[in-house]
């Protein structure tokens, strides 16, 4: 991969866009692999077909639903989940109170690499998503099937033209104070092995709502998608296995009794929705926290390449593969 090194950070030597191999398997190995493979396609496609043509569009209770999206877990063999609060003893997590996972006015502020994180997400908390977008603070709501399918979509470079989909994450908040609202301020995926700088999206949240930075990795990892348009290797490697592991790691919420999250979040609207270029340091301090925590939870680092960057690769990747 030395011809891509232009595409590597920097300062830490990380390539966050090179999609995650495996060793090859043995003979053997492979024809089971195959077999599965097989046998559950057409079961996975028809079934998130049914959900998101038709159980998706009719009104249910919230544990029906979870439990349908378990079940599309489940069929790629996704059911060992290794849960983890940070700074909390294993063992002890429900021990733990309520405040310390995202709930009702909370926000989740979690890693972008592959389709399952969005469904992983939906399945435990039922969130609201949203996708944000560089030099804005605005964020357009969208669906759980869209959410997912942006794991697999080219990076968007500016918000749709025109913006009338677009809104703040306070009114968000506001308009569904039950909710948890998702946000991937990466605004694209990686391979998992870094952080990309965050959009300004998250400075529009309420003062009186938690950010909850929320790392998901998985093992094997090559079901993460840093490459956009990859469904047949994705679909490959997620039905292809017995089993996947998933490790979830949720830090402390970041609340408003925090000076510099107050500072951010009690701005004037008109300023919180349209600039996004210009941040002060406070609100620089608070991206910058998150981003921290989460390159900590996900045992990674921050790395500076940008949208612009990962376009670069893209292109570059597609032309070698031709």
């Amino acid at each position: 991969m030395e011809k891509y090194s232009q595409f590597r950070d920097r300062g830490s030597g990380i390539s966050p866009f090179i999609p995650s191999s495996t060793p090859a398997s043995s003979s053997l190995y492979a024809l089971v692999h195959a077999a599965l493979f097989l046998f559950r396609l057409p079961l996975f496609v028809s079934y998130c077909a049914f959900f998101f043509l038709v159980l998706d569009h009719l009104p249910m209770p919230q544990v029906v639903r979870k439990l349908l999206l378990w079940t599309m877990l489940g069929i790629p063999g996704i059911w060992w989940v290794d849960l983890q609060l940070d700074g909390v003893k294993r063992g002890s997590l429900s021990q733990q109170p309520s405040s310390r996972v995202p709930g009702s006015r909370s926000l989740i502020a979690a890693q972008f690499t592959s389709p399952i994180d969005a469904l992983y997400l939906a399945a435990i908390f039922d969130p609201i998503f949203t996708v944000s977008y560089p030099g804005t603070r605005k964020v357009q709501r969208v669906s759980l099937l869209r959410a997912i399918l942006l794991a697999l979509s080219p990076p968007a470079h500016a918000p749709p033209s025109p913006p009338t989909n677009l809104t703040t994450l306070r009114a968000l908040v506001e308009q569904n104070p039950h909710r948890v609202i998702a946000v991937f301020p990466e605004m694209s995926t990686t391979n998992g092995k870094g952080i990309l700088p965050f959009s300004p999206s998250l400075l529009s949240a309420p003062a009186d709502s938690r950010i909850f930075p929320v790392s998901i990795r998985y093992t094997p990892p090559d079901i993460t998608t840093p490459v956009p348009g990859a469904y047949r290797s994705f679909l490959w490697n997620l039905l292809r296995r017995p089993t996947h592991l998933i490790r979830v790691r949720i830090a402390e919420g970041v609340t408003s009794g925090n000076n510099i999250v107050s500072s951010v979040t009690d701005q004037p609207s008109d300023e919180e929705e349209d600039d996004g270029a210009h941040l002060t340091p406070e609100e620089q301090a608070l991206l910058d926290r998150i981003a921290d925590t989460l390159a900590r939870l996900a045992r990674n680092k921050r790395v500076g390449l940008t949208l612009g960057d990962k376009a670069a690769f893209v292109e570059a990747w597609n032309k070698s593969k031709k």
